[in-house]
């Protein structure tokens, strides 16, 4: 509902319209972004994310249905693109249907630690970058894991280099907006350089953000998005703050470290800012005496989904269900283990209120869905070999504590959006009271403690694993703890 193609009535000529929001300063302003189709001869679909192949598809069947509904001796932009996926997060139908009907190549890549295909897809998509021109639209859909999916080292830089990168940000416990200011660094296509590399094509870009927030300049690394929020200096601050240095507890490779220095030193250029030509502001009408001619930018971004609405739809459903729906926010951060301790402090609160009726000031009237959102954390110790992910950790630390306060009257699901937590196939995890017990204390404190949730939560005493699969969105995560 974000993306629609409108006809003037009369000369038959099909507009691009985008569905957009501002910050005025005081509220969310709404803002529609025109693009007149008569003024290019190509429009290219490029993505790449976990919701790559979703988004792509969903966009290319706005453009091709509408144009194709009208007959019209206007010719129409040719339709063209590259989507880089995730192993197996596309079917063979969103693939088959991308490639034959819409012109657009499906290249698979690997995820969170990027690989050679990764490579290969991100040059092959700044390649088709750098050989666009004025006459062609850039329709960039950019979602979360876009990041390692769409990955090519600056010189002198190597692929090897960047996996290594990505192994020690990640275990380090830095929150993602952390990671992709040293990213973006690092790589040839991020914070504003594929923007820049398409100059002066337009850009339009359709972001699903999984970052707390919504920092447009830091999903994915921002690759459309002109970097006006980090430099040289901030790069190299965090890796001193979480040990990545040379002897730190996270050493980034040598390499790595020194190219952070020189542009430290500022002997390196860094990424485009709002002054780069491809950030200028354009007018859209085709009449430049109109009086109702608007303006935009060469490249602007329009936020299509986020965490937020997640939340919200899922306190909806709940309250359908006949619970009494509390939103905790969806910018909750921290360590996993920790925040968990919070929910179920909150549900040993709201389970006195069964059989005390003295409490004055209650959260809210039983039976509660406690419901929250963002991005948890877990610090792992160097070499450690347990599996699991952040939010299998946040379950398995309640359930722990569940254990420890005695409640059994309480359920507590979180999970990854995107059908992924960590690296595992699994989603995340559903724990109750009851779960962690005498029988299964001592095993639940050895995985909590070596950091292997899944292996527990997965196991005949857990049985507790949520497996969705790919989900085609990606928007952080979701917990919600059920209190009857």
């Amino acid at each position: 509902d974000r993306l629609l193609i409108e006809w003037d009535d009369g000369d038959d000529q099909p507009k691009l319209v985008a569905m957009a929001e501002r910050d005025n300063g005081a509220h969310d302003e709404h803002h529609e972004l025109v693009y007149d189709l008569s003024d290019y001869d190509n429009i290219r679909i490029i993505s790449f994310g976990k919701a790559s192949a979703a988004m792509a598809l969903a966009a290319a069947e706005v453009i091709s249905d509408s144009l194709l509904s009208r007959s019209s001796d206007i010719p129409v932009p040719k339709l063209d693109g590259v989507v880089i996926i995730k192993d197996d997060h596309a079917t063979d139908e969103e693939i088959k249907t991308l490639n034959e009907k819409h012109n657009i190549i499906v290249r698979s890549a690997s995820h969170p630690v990027p690989d050679a295909r990764s490579v290969a897809g991100a040059n092959e998509i700044m390649d088709m970058m750098k050989s666009s021109d004025s006459r062609t639209l850039v329709l960039a859909c950019i979602s979360g894991g876009g990041s390692a999916l769409f990955c090519s080292p600056r010189e002198p830089l190597t692929l090897e280099d960047l996996m290594l990168t990505n192994s020690r940000l990640l275990e380090s416990g830095m929150p993602i907006e952390n990671m992709n200011v040293i990213r973006k660094r690092l790589e040839k296509g991020k914070g504003g350089r594929l923007a820049a590399a398409a100059y002066p094509a337009t850009v339009l870009t359709l972001v699903l953000s999984d970052i707390i927030g919504d920092p447009l300049d830091l999903i994915a690394s921002g690759p459309t998005v002109p970097d006006d929020g980090s430099g040289w200096e901030d790069a190299y601050r965090l890796v001193e703050e979480y040990g990545l240095n040379a002897g730190g507890d996270h050493e980034l490779p040598q390499a790595v470290l020194d190219l952070l220095r020189m542009g430290k030193d500022g002997k390196l250029d860094d990424t485009p800012k709002s002054s780069h030509p491809a950030f200028s502001s354009v007018i859209t009408t085709s009449d430049k005496e109109s009086a109702n001619e608007r303006s935009r930018f060469l490249s602007e971004t329009v936020l299509v989904g986020n965490n937020d609405a997640a939340v919200m739809a899922a306190a909806e459903e709940a309250e359908k269900m006949g619970y009494h729906p509390v939103v905790l926010g969806s910018r909750v951060d921290g360590e996993a283990s920790c925040v968990a301790g919070s929910y179920i402090s909150m549900a040993e609160m709201l389970s006195r209120q069964r059989n005390d009726v003295t409490i004055k000031y209650p959260i809210a009237a039983l039976p509660v869905a406690l419901i929250a959102g963002g991005e948890t954390i877990v610090t792992l110790p160097p070499r450690c070999s347990g599996k699991g992910g952040r939010n299998q950790e946040l379950a398995l630390s309640a359930a722990m504590k569940m254990q420890d306060m005695g409640l059994r009257d309480v359920v507590l699901a979180s999970v990854g959006t995107d059908g992924t937590d960590g690296p595992t196939d699994a989603a995340g995890a559903v724990v109750y009271g009851g779960l962690v017990n005498e029988e299964t204390i001592h095993d639940a404190k050895e995985a909590l403690k070596n950091h292997d949730a899944y292996t527990f939560l997965g196991s005949a005493k857990g049985q507790s694993l949520v497996m969705t699969g790919p989900t085609g969105t990606n928007v952080a995560d979701i917990c919600i703890t059920l209190v009857k």
